[in-house]
């Protein structure tokens, strides 16, 4: 009989065997994914502390893997200008897997702890050198290591440690390693991730050197720090037996009425008695007393209760109308702009606000596909776009021939989700699931944008018959003069300049005509 041989792997060693998952599939896709969960960490830590962010990104050629292939060894490098990380707190930050700071209720550009961590497990990996992260949280030292992942243990490996005198109060935080990578196949992505990034953070300046040299920068065009996200207590709604076994295991109140009312936002004293009443359980019953199946019944009541109110959107921090206009104006120049924010909704007890925006004309590419722009808090999302719910809603839930769109329009949609809890589709986090509550809301938004999009096409449809009709009149009414003149023997034809100018005609389109009637001589002689 063969012997099963049962084993637990760490987090690091799961990564380590599955890094697809996480979207490190293959030397382009993970140069991509390494410049963005770096990017989106610098976003963050700069927003936590209030600060505009100065964001430079270099990628360096170390050496060729092979002259006939694209794959080479990068030297990748990130600095921001954030609030830094306190010295002792580096080494599991950043080469800890599932270590961090977002994994409270809050809303956050990250969500796993996972994807800085990951990119240096890639680096690691390929290369097998160690990366170096500088950071100072205090402007007054500077710790500088050297980090390798211990794979095995899911623990840092500290290959060197430096404290060094911080002169010039610098804060903020640098990470530079060495990693295999194509940038050949994923330098059109990385420049579009960088476009994206700049539409939805206008107060952020991001440069970006490549190794050729060749510099793309992306100035602030707003001054203005956005509010940041603020954590929050669950909503009743989406907690689930686990996660009440943990709140009850820690809780400091007394009593089960006391621990509903702090633990859980939106729930007071009267609604915790009449949730108590349906799980049959006693108000002064001690929180940390129950057995399993009373939790269980705790749970339950929760489901059935059906009178909370909504979950609080307050701590949330969306792009914001003024920002994604700015951000969109300074990146495409559009002719037509409009941009929607909808009321907070929920689903499963998770706070959530939609944006949308339908540009048209100026540097948007005319194309018969909708040019489609993702976002979930504020970072872009540029694969599986045809999985995720805004696809789903722009090509199949919109008709835009009833807003006048022609079948090649220059048309742009934008999409924005921010949450305490984005419903990702897959850890690489890249499409959004089609939930109800959220495809209804950007549904919604979307036509209403689309409403006036119509209204200005309109317009233009107008404009373009006035401009027709009148240049008719700019053609023929001179030559009925002429002939009339001529019938009446008139030597010379009476001036129509001042009914054609009070019709609303120009010297312009006079000019055109005589111009268009010249060509159509020429074409026939």
């Amino acid at each position: 009989m063969t012997e099963v041989k049962f084993e637990q792997i760490s987090p690091s060693e799961f990564f380590y065997k599955n890094r697809d998952i996480a979207g490190f599939s293959s030397p382009s896709r993970s140069l991509y994914m390494s410049i963005r969960e770096l990017v989106e960490n610098s976003l963050d830590a700069a927003e936590a502390g209030r600060i505009l962010p100065d964001i430079y990104v270099q990628l360096t050629l170390e050496k060729d893997v092979d002259a006939e292939s694209d794959v080479k060894i990068f030297k990748l490098r990130v600095e921001d200008n954030g609030i830094g990380v306190a010295g002792e707190q580096i080494p599991r930050a950043f080469a800890t897997v599932l270590y961090g700071s977002k994994y409270g209720y809050k809303q956050s550009r990250g969500t796993f702890g996972l994807g800085g961590t990951m990119a240096l497990l890639y680096g690691q990996i390929t290369t097998n050198r160690p990366a170096t992260v500088i950071s100072s949280n205090n402007g007054r030292e500077i710790h500088k290591y050297q980090l390798m992942i211990d794979v095995i243990e899911n623990k840092p490996r500290i290959m060197g440690h430096e404290v060094l005198e911080n002169k010039d109060k610098w804060r903020g935080t640098i990470i530079e390693f060495y990693l295999e990578a194509d940038y050949t196949g994923s330098r059109a992505k990385i420049i579009e991730y960088f476009k994206n990034t700049a539409i939805v953070n206008p107060h952020a300046t991001i440069t970006f050197v490549d190794n050729r040299g060749r510099l793309y920068h992306f100035p602030r065009v707003i001054d203005k720090v956005p509010e940041p996200p603020r954590e929050s207590k669950p909503h009743p709604i989406g907690v689930d037996v686990e996660t009440m076994t943990r709140l009850l295991s820690s809780t400091r109140a007394g009593n089960l009425v006391s621990f509903l009312t702090t633990a859980f936002q939106k729930v007071g004293e009267k609604t915790a008695r009449e949730v108590l009443d349906l799980a049959k359980l006693p108000y002064e019953m001690k929180p940390r007393e129950l057995s399993h199946d009373e939790v269980t019944a705790l749970v339950e009541a929760i489901k059935r209760y059906g009178k909370f109110r909504s979950p609080d959107p307050n701590p949330l921090s969306p792009i914001g109308k003024d920002f994604l206009e700015s951000g969109i104006r300074q990146m495409l120049k559009p002719d037509f702009l409009h941009v929607v924010q909808r009321p907070p909704s929920s689903y499963s007890g998770y706070p959530f606000i939609v944006e949308a925006a339908v540009a048209y004309g100026g540097d948007i590419p005319a194309t018969e596909s909708i040019n489609l722009y993702r976002f979930a808090n504020k970072i872009p999302l540029l694969y599986d776009e045809r999985a995720d719910v805004a696809w789903k809603v722009v090509t199949e839930k919109i008709d835009w021939s009833t807003y006048k769109v022609p079948r090649v329009a220059p048309l742009a949609v934008f999409t924005s989700i921010c949450s305490s809890k984005i419903p990702y589709k897959t850890v690489g986090k890249e499409a959004i699931a089609d939930r109800p509550e959220i495809e209804r809301e950007l549904t919604t938004a979307i036509r209403e944008c689309a409403r006036h999009l119509k209204l200005y096409l309109s317009k233009i449809e107008k404009r373009v018959a006035v401009a027709k009709r009148l240049s008719i009149y700019a053609k023929y009414l001179p030559k009925i003069a002429e002939f009339s003149a001529k019938t009446a023997g008139r030597e010379k034809a009476p001036d129509v300049s001042q009914l054609l100018k009070k019709i609303g005609v120009t010297a312009e389109m006079v000019a055109q005509a005589r111009r268009e009637e010249e060509e159509e001589v020429v074409e026939i002689g």
